[in-house]
């Protein structure tokens, strides 16, 4: 294990304050199951330019649903629906996300159904709202120890909870990578995502839950709110000159960004990633992003983490 103090910077992960909603979504089997979580969380890696960011807090598997780890004892998956709070009429935001989500990708999924997993007292009743696919067929019923709504379909009948809650979060806890080649920087960032996957109520929003080409706030283009980060960009070290911010023998960087249901339970999984890609042979520096805490105020200290 190389000496974390050296391999890893002192710095921050500048993270901010969001809202969520999370649902447990089960299946007949894991393979329904995963696709229908594919759907679910499909075009939701960044807020920069999609409706929300989605990813999978837990998987529970066919053992754990037996025992009784899911209301129907069936394979599951939690699924968390991020929003930032500096989004206007967030909650309103959040309501249609989690609208067309769950009605466009979790009823039309074969044997899903779809629980809430938020008991507050801020909630949205997108029960009624879906069942009204039923075409006034659909009713409320008690099933699986849950109050919800039933709706008749071509293949039997679909039931998701009444009310959905959700809470205030932290989005954009964030690790970079900086290694000797692409290869290394994307073993590094493999091992982190999979331990943060480990880890209770988080998730991990980008493809394999890794990010090659993380960004900057601005652009030249008056017309984008964020652009390539040019100063890290390791192919463009020579052409910007003392511009440049990658390190010496630094060929490639990967990210990943991780969202949760607070700020420690953020830390708890930035702590696990570190650990998990600081042997990766050929890793130059474990570092993260921030913009001098102008985004946001939830600030993961990276030493504090390994001390």
């Amino acid at each position: 294990m190389p000496d974390l103090k050296t391999l890893v910077e002192d710095t921050y992960a500048e993270g901010f304050r969001g809202i969520y909603g999370e649902v447990l979504i089960t299946a007949h089997d894991e393979k329904w199951l995963r696709h229908c979580v594919n759907a679910v969380t499909g075009h939701a890696s960044s807020t920069i330019m999609c409706d929300c960011e989605a990813g999978v807090a837990q998987w529970i598997g066919p053992a754990a649903a037996a025992a009784n780890k899911t209301p129907d004892g069936r394979p599951g998956a939690i699924v968390q629906f991020h929003v930032p709070r500096f989004r206007k009429n967030r909650e309103k935001h959040l309501e249609r996300v989690m609208l067309a989500r769950i009605s466009q990708n979790v009823l039309t999924c074969p044997t899903a159904r779809c629980f809430n997993e938020i008991d507050s007292d801020d909630y949205f009743k997108l029960g009624r709202k879906v069942a009204m696919f039923g075409d006034r067929h659909q009713f409320r019923d008690q099933r699986y120890g849950e109050k919800g709504w039933v709706i008749p379909i071509l293949a039997g009948e679909f039931f998701l909870s009444r009310r959905f809650g959700f809470r205030d979060g932290v989005m954009g806890g964030n690790l970079w990578f900086m290694a000797a080649s692409a290869d290394a920087a994307l073993s590094a960032a493999e091992r982190a995502a999979a331990s943060v996957d480990a880890c209770p109520d988080v998730v991990t929003t980008f493809p394999g839950g890794v990010a090659s080409s993380g960004s900057k706030a601005g652009s030249s283009y008056d017309f984008l709110i964020a652009a390539t980060y040019a100063e890290y960009c390791p192919t463009l070290k020579e052409k910007l000159g003392d511009i440049s911010k990658v390190p010496a023998g630094v060929a490639s960087i990967t990210e990943i960004i991780i969202n949760g249901k607070d700020l420690d339970a953020i830390k708890v999984a930035t702590k696990a990633a570190i650990a998990a890609a600081a042997p990766t042979p050929d890793l130059v520096r474990i570092t993260a992003g921030n913009y001098g805490g102008r985004l946001g105020k939830s600030f993961v200290h990276l030493h504090e983490l390994i001390d």
